[in-house]
């Protein structure tokens, strides 16, 4: 990421992806996707064709649903893609990896494009390696921006504490075969307006998320090749930079 308004972009970007990647479920059972690329912003602001919600106790009880799967996990792996695009710009960037997630709070994200960034948290510091630049941006969990977010991901929370949802049906939302869940934070944050969930109807599990901030950036999040409840070693969501890093913490 070479363009100046890219790299200050890429550090919210990457850290937006530790609140989002670990909502992502299983695929189904025959290898698929559910659903084809959503129409980015529908969820979020004026949509072109007038969106219907259904019912309220039909949002909460997928949400119910959704919580379900994430109460029983205790580690999380999946392949990822990325695009973050930035409004301003007209500018997206794509981006890949593997993530691990573990309760409590501890989740190492290793991108292959961009190669060897990282992102790891141990449950304490959030640490961002961004490799080209060799730099290193630390922040403690409990001052940054997501603390409601990464309460539900890490099983200190509820998705239903921190926002307020609204359900569509997917052929609404370019997404056949499942539910989208649009959820606005209970508690105003500069860091996201509004965080959209692709459910599959059949599972109950996300199979992509898309955050979108109040500037119109959009950072989008789809998931492959999950693998439930393995055991991770405790050294995985630790990291020692290469010898000449700096240091940054905001």
């Amino acid at each position: 990421m070479n363009a100046p308004h890219l790299r200050q972009a890429r550090w919210p970007a990457l850290l937006l992806s530790v609140f989002v990647l670990t909502q992502a479920g299983e695929s189904r059972a025959d290898g698929t996707a559910a659903g084809s690329a959503a129409a980015p912003a529908q969820a979020a602001a004026a949509p072109a064709v007038k969106l219907n919600a259904l019912p309220q106790a039909d949002a909460d009880a997928l949400v119910t649903r959704v919580q379900g799967f994430y109460d029983k996990t205790t580690s999380y792996h999946c392949d990822f893609t990325q695009e973050f695009w930035v409004k301003a710009y007209n500018q997206k960037k794509s981006s890949r990896g593997k993530v691990i997630f573990a309760k409590p709070g501890k989740m190492h994200w290793s991108y292959d494009d961009p190669k060897d960034n990282k992102v790891i948290s141990d449950g304490m510091q959030l640490r961002v390696y961004e490799a080209a630049n060799k730099q290193l941006y630390e922040q403690g969990i409990d001052k940054s921006q997501y603390p409601a977010a990464l309460s539900f991901l890490t099983g200190n929370g509820k998705l239903s504490e921190h926002f307020n949802f609204e359900l569509f049906e997917g052929e609404q939302m370019n997404f056949p075969g499942g539910f989208v869940l649009v959820g606005a934070p209970k508690q105003a944050t500069a860091a996201y307006q509004k965080v959209i969930f692709y459910v599959d109807k059949q599972t109950a599990q996300v199979r992509r998320v898309m955050v979108l901030d109040a500037q119109g950036n959009r950072n989008r999040f789809d998931f492959q090749n999950p693998r439930v409840n393995e055991p991770v070693p405790p050294n995985h969501f630790t990291f020692t930079p290469p010898p000449g890093t700096s240091i940054v913490r905001p």
